[in-house]
């Protein structure tokens, strides 16, 4: 753990995460330091659910996304001039 600040995560970088994060990243995407977040789970406050795989600790990002109130992932622009909005609407 080091005390240098994080940025919080940007909304689509939270829409683009992974099917499951470490606990640095759903820190970052509640804008809280590691420590804190460490100090939440041992107090059984943490704002979602996570898994201990060892000595780590592991948020599903759909517990995450539930817990920061996202519900659906909103269509970008640029994910329509990707095509990969298109697919959604054949």
């Amino acid at each position: 753990m080091t005390g240098r600040p994080q940025t919080p995560l940007t909304f689509r970088e939270v829409l683009d995460l992974p099917v499951s994060v470490d606990l640095r990243t759903a820190a970052r995407a509640y804008g809280i330091c590691l420590a804190t977040a460490y100090k939440l789970i041992a107090l059984g406050t943490f704002p979602c659910e996570t898994v201990r795989v060892g000595h780590r600790h592991r948020v599903l990002t759909a517990h995450l996304l539930s817990a920061l109130g996202i519900e659906e992932r909103p269509v970008y622009a640029d994910d329509l001039g990707d095509g990969v909005a298109l697919t959604l609407f054949d």
